[in-house]
């Protein structure tokens, strides 16, 4: 199969995102708002620095 190893990686990373975005839902509002803050700032640099290229 092709690329059989990288889809594994893939769902991995995946598992990995959704525990910690469950362990976010736990979190109170102001730090969910922290949180998703970041994730904006980190997005939009990455964005950014495409563009830039």
């Amino acid at each position: 199969m092709n690329g059989g190893s990288e889809q594994v990686e893939l769902q991995l990373t995946d598992k990995e995102l959704i525990r910690q975005f469950q362990e976010v839902e736990k979190l109170n509002p102001e730090e969910k708002h922290l949180v998703k803050t970041f994730l904006d700032a980190f997005i939009t640099k990455k964005k950014i620095q495409q563009l830039a290229l």
